[in-house]
């Protein structure tokens, strides 16, 4: 059965300072800044790595059509749209250009689901919170 941990994000560090990382998933021009769950040491700027990318939703709706993104392409990560790849009661991971653990809120008044219901494959919005995490799962994938 598949888990979370199944849709790592690939990219590079391009900073760590003060517990904030600077994360440029691989194929992307986002630079996203990120709070480091646990020690991310700075010499971690050069390879591809793998980690979680975590936010909390605000408010979520389900999309008829459109493209995958995170907006703003530079800073914290605040709207989300992509395609749902896993789903359970607690979290989606939804790729956005890059896959992002969704935390689903419990109240369902943030729901608008217009456009049916949440499932996987489906294309979903997301308002996310502020303070957006990084969790580090590998030190250098490859050399790029």
């Amino acid at each position: 059965m598949p888990s979370v941990t199944d849709f790592p994000a690939r990219g590079k560090i391009l900073s760590v300072q003060d517990g904030l990382v600077v994360f440029s998933p691989a194929n992307t021009n986002y630079e996203m800044h990120l709070l480091a769950e646990g020690n991310v040491p700075p010499d971690f700027t050069t390879g591809v790595i793998e980690a979680l990318i975590h936010v909390s939703a605000r408010k979520i709706w389900t999309v008829r059509s459109g493209g995958n993104f995170v907006a703003p392409i530079f800073g914290p990560p605040r709207t989300l749209q992509g395609r749902i790849r896993y789903l359970d009661e607690e979290r989606m991971v939804l790729h956005c250009g890059v896959p992002i653990i969704v935390a689903l809120p419990l109240d369902q008044s943030v729901y608008d689901l217009t456009n049916g219901p949440l499932t996987v494959n489906r294309l979903a919005n997301v308002a996310a919170l502020p303070e957006a995490t990084f969790e580090l799962l590998t030190k250098t994938v490859a050399k790029a």
